[in-house]
């Protein structure tokens, strides 16, 4: 009875809300003039102004176009200047091949740079090498400084510090980003210790500032948890909202382990607590950003080992019984795309480089680096690499919107094998 007096309550406000965009259809068969006039401009002006440099909107392709057929349908010709940026822009995420051509859907370098770096550091590169100090030059050129985004709706008054996932995103800088950027820039031995310590204030600050009231982080916005926005009518395409999640709270903690202020020993606390109690039943946690519990539960385990908590802590331990568990025959480690809406296929799936390197990455923080089931992943991942070093992985890994938007990034195959097996190595030299 009280399930299902919960789900009649849950149901109102979608009801409420499908009743009001009746109303509104009715409305718009014969609008006041100047009200859709005004709410017409106001949103025009809103989209033009977050327009980027290179001619995106938020440098994803979903906004992109949506905006650029608004801008149309407002009358704005082909040739009017911020047109012709957009679509412009859109020729650099035109791939052509023979016989092919695609849009694709985002691009990554500074998360890809500051992965690579940190890959590179576990294989054994020295941290002063001058292709990782040419790396730190061009991640601390890209910081955002000096602009506040939609995010300081919620956060009016901070200070901005944080980095974008994209090449241009001045707009939607994200806490995910900010943290491993940060974690790079805290392990490469650049010879401007000023410059990077003032970036990594600024970072800290940031990051701090953008944490949650129970905890967590979410990704880009802060507070932005009400599922009523979900439930309206025309909303059918991911997610609207940005709750704390376990992989982007999990980063966060990572690197605020890395700082020694009470500040930021305050609020790695909160955020550590925030991050165990969203432990799952079965030992794992889940991954918003990357496919899905396996992701979710490497970057957990990193999180609680950076933060102090040993290979004894319950949470640890029931988190690498649920990567053993879930591993395949074949001694690797995969989760297939419908996990986020078949509970049947959380844990599951083909074996796949970079899950198998996230399954190691957190075997080893838990204290189950030297373990048999580490052991066969680490023979998986030497028996699949190619000839060329890399490995293969057509499988989409990485998480847009879950259930509806998924990508393939096409360094996950090569960084974190990478990472895993060079910290296997150290483990090894260190015993």
């Amino acid at each position: 009875m009280r399930r299902w007096a919960s789900a009649w309550r849950s149901s109102v406000p979608a009801r409420a809300l499908t009743g009001l965009d009746r109303l509104l259809r009715l409305y718009q068969r014969g609008p006041l003039g100047p009200l859709r006039r005004l709410a017409l401009r106001v949103a025009e002006e809103w989209v033009v102004k977050r327009q980027e440099a290179d001619g995106s909107w938020g440098g994803i392709q979903p906004p992109w176009v949506y905006s650029l057929i608004a801008l149309q349908l407002q009358g704005y010709p082909i040739d009017h200047p911020v047109m012709c940026k957009g679509l412009e822009g859109l020729d650099r995420f035109t791939v052509q091949e023979v016989g092919q051509c695609w849009l694709e859907a985002c691009q990554s370098p500074v998360w890809d740079t500051a992965l690579a770096a940190l890959a590179l550091l576990d294989a054994g590169v020295a941290a002063d090498d001058p292709l990782l100090v040419r790396a730190a030059d061009w991640l601390l050129e890209r910081q955002v400084t000096g602009v506040a985004g939609d995010w300081a709706v919620r956060r009016p008054g901070l200070p901005a510090g944080g980095w974008a996932f994209e090449y241009h995103n001045l707009n939607y800088p994200d806490t995910d980003d900010t943290a491993v950027v940060a974690l790079a820039l805290r392990a490469i031995r650049h010879p401007e210790t000023e410059r990077v310590a003032d970036a990594l204030e600024r970072a800290g600050a940031w990051l701090i500032g953008m944490q949650s009231a129970r905890g967590g982080w979410g990704a880009f916005d802060a507070e932005n948890t009400q599922p009523l926005c979900g439930k309206i009518p025309f909303c059918d395409f991911g997610e609207v909202i940005d709750p704390p999640t376990a992989d982007v709270t999990a980063h966060a903690i990572e690197y605020l382990a890395t700082e020694a202020k009470p500040l930021a020993q305050a609020s790695l606390q909160d955020g550590v607590r925030w991050l165990l109690s969203e432990q799952e039943a079965g030992g794992s946690w889940f991954g918003r950003w990357g496919v899905n519990h396996v992701y979710g539960t490497w970057s957990a385990l990193c999180a609680l080992r950076a933060a102090g908590l040993g290979a004894e802590h319950p949470g640890l331990r029931r988190g690498a019984e649920w990567l053993i568990e879930h591993q395949n025959a074949d001694g690797g480690w995969g989760e297939d795309c419908r996990s986020y809406v078949q509970p049947e296929w959380i844990g599951r799936g083909e074996s796949t480089a970079s899950q198998t390197a996230w399954a190691l990455l957190g075997l080893q923080a838990a204290g189950h680096g030297d373990s048999a089931a580490a052991r066969r992943g680490v023979e998986w991942l030497i028996a699949t690499q190619l000839d060329d070093g890399g490995w293969d992985e057509p499988q989409f890994t990485g998480t847009g919107f879950p259930g509806d938007f998924y990508i393939n990034y096409h360094l996950y195959r090569l960084v974190f094998p990478v990472m895993a097996l060079g910290r296997c190595v150290e483990e090894l030299h260190a015993a």
